[in-house]
């Protein structure tokens, strides 16, 4: 835990330097140019789709009860739009990532191992194609998982529990991969992956519970949400971006160092043999 604690207080450092900061404009700007298309063509569409499911298939009927058993009947109102913004919300998050992978993440790669770790062999044991393979492989999961979960956004606690374990498990298989590509053998990534397992799981769960705040915030507030639905998206993907920013930098802190003693460890068995 003492190496996770490091990783996280060098990452924290990082993200506060001007080039990280200026980093996150990028998968920002193109996600937002995504989206506001995305949104321009297609919203009204959407909810006119599931405006006419809800009233064929009577859940207008059965989310009134819920809200009204909650105390929560003035939410009537917003119920289709804040669904709508639940079932767009895997596939922004998904576009922040890819966009983060592709744009940030050399970036990230270069400033944590240029500055800190100039002397680790790059044995290139990943590569960006892989990074986008395994994202989205994870992702399809994930997407599946968080639909069948949906309704607990009506007990926020559970929620928070769902979502948190979800980010987790996402973030440790995408994070770590990411993190080793370039400089890790496949061997050696997997040797990480594996001994590692627990404080990565850690890591993933403490970035899954950063992740999940944005979808509460917007739960919390979804009247104020869908009435500056502009504003509002463009914060939850500038928060999505810099949460994934921050998490890249502290995997990738972590998994070099751990590189290191691994290949310092291995070196340390052959002088003794020979």
């Amino acid at each position: 835990m003492r190496a996770v604690a490091n990783a996280y207080g060098r990452a924290v450092l990082s993200q506060l330097h001007l080039r990280m900061l200026v980093l996150s404009a990028m998968p920002l700007v193109l996600s937002l140019l995504l989206w506001g298309l995305l949104l321009y063509f297609g919203l009204q569409p959407l909810l006119d789709w599931l405006h006419t499911n809800f009233v064929d298939y009577e859940i207008f009927r059965t989310t009134s009860d819920w809200l009204e058993r909650l105390h929560l009947g003035f939410l009537k109102s917003v119920v289709v739009p804040f669904f709508a913004l639940l079932l767009l919300l895997p596939l922004m998050i998904l576009s922040a990532l890819l966009f983060m992978n592709i744009a940030a993440m050399p970036f990230i790669v270069r400033h944590v191992g240029g500055r800190h770790y100039p002397k680790l062999e790059q044995k290139q044991g990943g590569s960006m194609l892989g990074g986008l393979r395994a994202a989205l492989s994870s992702f399809a999961v994930f997407i599946v998982i968080w639909l069948a979960t949906l309704p607990l956004y009506i007990v926020p606690p559970l929620a928070m529990i769902s979502s948190t374990l979800l980010w987790g498990w996402l973030t440790s298989r995408v994070m770590s991969y990411d993190a080793l590509a370039d400089h890790a053998s496949e061997e050696e990534r997997r040797t990480i992956q594996r001994e590692r397992r627990r404080d990565l799981l850690v890591m993933g769960l403490v970035s899954g519970a950063m992740g999940s705040l944005p979808p509460l915030l917007m739960a919390a507030g979804a009247v104020l949400f869908v009435a500056l639905l502009p504003l509002a998206l463009a914060v939850m993907m500038w928060l999505y971006v810099l949460i994934f920013i921050f998490t890249a930098l502290w995997f990738q802190y972590y998994c070099l160092e751990a590189l290191a003693q691994l290949r310092a460890r291995e070196q340390a068995v052959i002088v003794e043999q020979a």
